[in-house]
């Protein structure tokens, strides 16, 4: 049995102990879908998403590069089973991929039709997670995962192959799509031989080479291949040369390695460029003999380029002890020094005289033997008076400082006629090394360009071969997530499939996570496609009205129907929608028109005008009324106005505000105006949903700034998780119903990141209480908040946020630690670089304390006092 693409054992390794940690997961209830299905409707013809249904963002990758392969697209959407299927023995391998194949082409067809921003792939996955699970419940690796879904699509256009063969051998359209044969020649133990084989996924190594054809260059040869071309029979080399290259050629690089030493896979994450376009003529078999005189060139042109390279660091790194200067340099700090001309100092008589007569040196004594006796310079001997100077005992060190002492280094002794000679020579000397350095330089430039282009000639891009997709894996060997750039070959632009979120790309954002060698992503496979065969991506036609087909068109009868009915369910969602919120305008437009009754007293009045006035400015964010008065809210809302009378009367009819025999008459006056407001005045169901309202888009922001403020970061988070997802549900109700949510999105983002620091400092602690207490912060507050921060509307400022937090914790991964914080660590990790959107939910929403007025009033005024000192930045 072939698999079109198989994955290696390397990749297997590495990233089994992230299924392994899924398995120990225990997961939060999920949150349903938005409430609004508007914000699951799929944009004009953007592209279809795939839900993360835990742990399956390789699936997602996979699957959207292989669904955006027009001609492989065909062949899932038109398989039909076989016709004698039913009469089959129901073996093992029918039992499964039969079933899979029907969900399979079921998903594809909701990828093409659907008007879902996004499908759930449950169904299909499960089918393939079943597979694999042996007798302790542990799921496989992502490799094997991929490696047994394009095995099953074998399987499955091999029966129908079998049965519709008439009496020649059968073509299996996946065989024919993802494998190729190259022949193998060499040389083993003196004996030559040549094989052909078959392959599916090219693997290559990373580790060692700058670029996708050093990678290939060192897969095409093995050991010493001029065994081949010796009579040495001591030897033993091989080449590889390709003879038939798949129309779609997968390259998997082998990031992985299993380090002995710490017993864990690592991945490597050195860079590794690749071009769009890949030109593979110098490894075909019909180009070997040219190929050989190339790569002959080649190699001479290089150890021609080592001896250069060797001879021109002679020149930028000269001398003899451990630090070396550009020689160059070095001539033109010898010319300056030649050139300088000697300043002596003054002499300092003083000092002279104050020094005992018996330790005075003769005049005659050297430089450097003054040097030596010394220590310092002059200039760095303060000419200061005998008093004020510390003398030092020591033999030979209170002598007379030379009056001829020069201020900086310069030739004491030079004639003009040997400085005239010494220059000239220094002059000529440093023009040859300049002269020697740039021709250097130019001949190492010229042989790379010679190498870059040795196969750049017209005979040598003949099989060009276009860049279709690439799959990405961030984190480490042991924990991490996939997602893929596809090529759009109609628009001519790249797109980027990450679960739910299919968003435009570019070249240059695809080299940054791609090529490695910047954060922790990099590509573990690259999918390119026969640039000459058209068929593979070119949309299909209808014969008779030669228009192109699109969308639904494309689909068979049957899967028609199936995705006609999903849409339908969809259409049926948003009519319900819409019929919710027309009639709850129809309610408000008409309570709105009973008319207000009167202010019960002057006091009343006067308070409601004031709240009245305040409803109709409009502050910044931070300064909004809607926080200091639930009238302004009420207000601005356009509250039925028997719900306004009705607030504003008990909140003057409270107990708790009888501070006086005033304050006591109007609570009276008000409790008796209550009294007198009958039960079918005032719809009730409305006035508990306004309050509702109310304790979302007001109490609830007030009350999480006080937490927050007072740095009870915790508590505070679930009040803003809440209060940002019921304020969300507001403003769709209306401008006014809701807060700023750039004021509560700040406040959460700065929520997150001062908790995320906390828990990392309790695990950096080391301390098994403390890494426990860290990890369940993060478990169980940051990992389930991070999809509200990447799903909405993907603020530029929220998602920085996260990478910056994953970022903290992925450096913990190359540091030494102990064997349990590495365990804790490993199983931790692939929780938190999950970059699905899948949102997760919490428990109940938090309550509100209950707090007297005075506490209340106490705790406002502190907070606001606060706020007023602070600067709001955008807060």
């Amino acid at each position: 049995m072939h698999s079109p693409i198989p994955f290696s054992k390397g990749v297997l390794e590495a990233s089994i102990a992230e299924n392994k940690a899924s398995l120990k997961r225990t997961h939060p209830e999920v949150w349903s879908d938005s409430p609004n299905p508007y914000d699951r409707k799929r944009q004009d013809n953007c592209p279809v998403g795939l839900k993360n249904v835990g742990n399956t963002c390789w699936f997602s990758a996979v699957i959207q590069s292989l669904f955006n392969l027009l001609e492989f697209r065909r062949l899932v959407l038109n398989f039909n089973p076989p016709a004698n299927a039913q009469d089959l023995p129901r073996n093992q391998k029918e039992h499964r991929n039969l079933p899979f194949m029907r969900e399979l082409r079921y998903l594809f067809a909701l990828l093409v039709g659907s008007k879902r921003k996004y499908v759930d792939p449950s169904r299909a996955v499960e089918i393939l997670k079943d597979a694999f699970k042996s007798n302790d419940s542990q799921q496989q690796d992502v490799s094997e995962f991929t490696h047994k879904l394009l095995d099953w699509l074998e399987d499955a256009f091999q029966i129908k192959a079998e049965e519709e063969r008439d009496g020649e051998k059968p073509k299996n359209p996946m065989v024919e799509l993802f494998y190729g044969r190259f022949l193998a020649v060499g040389v083993l133990e003196g004996k030559k031989f040549e094989n052909t084989e078959m392959f599916g996924q090219y693997p290559l190594q990373v580790n060692g080479f700058k670029d996708l054809h050093e990678c290939l260059e060192a897969a095409m040869i093995e050991g010493e291949i001029e065994s081949l071309h010796s009579e040495n029979s001591a030897k033993s080399g091989q080449e590889h040369w390709f003879t038939e290259l798949p129309p779609v050629l997968t390259f998997e690089l082998s990031r992985f390695e299993f380090n002995q030493a710490l017993g864990r896979p690592e991945k490597i994450h050195n860079k590794l460029e690749f071009p769009p376009i890949l030109y593979l003529d110098r490894y075909m078999h019909k180009n070997r003999e040219i190929t050989r005189i190339k790569r002959d060139e080649i190699k001479r042109l290089k150890e021609y380029l080592t001896v250069l390279q060797q001879r021109l660091e002679r020149y930028l790194s000269y001398g003899s002890g451990p630090k070396r200067f550009p020689l160059v340099d070095v001539l033109q700090y010898a010319l300056e020094f030649a050139s300088s001309k000697p300043v002596c100092t003054s002499p300092v008589d003083d000092l002279g005289a104050s020094a005992p007569a018996s330790s005075t040196l003769p005049q005659q004594t050297s430089l450097w033997e003054t040097g030596k006796q010394q220590g310092p310079s002059s200039s760095d001997v303060p000419s200061t008076s005998p008093v004020q100077r510390s003398v030092i005992h020591k033999p030979f060190t209170q002598s007379r400082i030379p009056p001829d002492l020069p201020m900086h280094p310069a030739p004491r002794h030079i004639t003009e006629e040997e400085l005239s000679v010494l220059e000239g020579c220094l002059h000529r000397w440093r023009t040859e090394v300049e002269n020697d350095t740039r021709d250097l330089q130019e001949s190492i430039s010229r042989i790379h360009r010679t190498i870059e282009l040795m196969y750049s000639d017209k005979t040598m891009v003949q099989v060009p071969y276009r860049l279709h997709a690439v799959l990405v894996h961030e984190g480490q060997a042991n924990a991490g997530h996939y997602w893929a750039y596809i090529y759009d070959h109609h628009q001519n632009r790249w797109m980027k499939y990450n679960d739910i979120s299919v968003t435009k790309s570019t070249w240059e954002e695809l080299e940054r996570d791609s090529f490695g060698g910047y954060r922790n992503a990099s590509a573990y496979c690259l999918m390119y496609i026969n640039d000459k065969e058209q068929y593979l991506i070119q949309e299909e036609f209808n014969k008779e009205t030669g228009q192109i087909l699109v969308g639904m068109d494309t689909l068979p009868s049957d899967l028609r129907d199936y995705v006609k009915e999903d849409n339908k369910r969809f259409e049926k969602e948003l009519e319900e929608w819409d019929a919710e919120l027309a009639q709850k305008a129809q309610q408000e437009k008409l309570l709105s028109q009973i008319p207000r009754a009167p202010a019960p007293s002057p006091a009343i009045k006067l308070e409601y005008t004031r709240l009245l006035k305040l409803a109709q400015e409009d502050p910044p964010p931070e300064c909004d009324y809607r926080l200091r008065h639930a009238i302004v809210y009420f207000i601005q809302n356009q509250a039925p106005k028997k719900i306004i009378e009705r607030t504003l009367l008990e909140q003057f009819g409270d107990h708790n505000l009888s501070f006086d025999e005033r304050c006591r008459n109007i609570m009276k006056v008000a409790q008796a105006k209550l009294e007198m407001i009958k039960p079918d005045e005032v719809n009730m169901e409305e006035y508990e949903e306004h309050n509702s309202c109310l304790k979302a888009g007001g109490t609830w922001i007030l009350h999480l700034t006080l937490l927050f403020l007072l740095l009870s970061y915790m508590e505070a988070l679930l009040y803003l998780i809440y209060a940002y997802q019921n304020n969300k549900e507001l403003l769709s109700k209306g401008p006014y119903r809701g807060h700023d949510e750039e004021l509560i999105s700040h406040y959460r983002r700065e929520c997150l990141l001062k908790l995320n620091e906390h828990a990392a400092a309790l695990f950096e602690s080391g301390d098994d209480q403390e890494v426990n207490n860290g990890l369940i912060i993060m478990n169980e507050l940051i990992v389930p908040c991070l999809p509200l921060l990447l799903v909405d509307e993907m603020e530029e400022k929220d998602i920085v946020a996260v990478e910056d937090m994953r970022n903290r914790w992925c450096s913990y991964l190359g540091q030494e630690m102990e064997p349990n914080l590495q365990e804790k660590l490993t199983d931790f990790l692939p929780k938190l670089l999950d970059c699905s959107t899948e949102i997760k939910g919490f428990n109940d929403p938090p309550k509100l304390p209950s707090y007297s007025t005075h506490e209340l009033c106490e705790r406002y005024a502190r907070i606001m006092l606060s706020l007023s000192r602070t600067p709001a930045d955008g807060r």
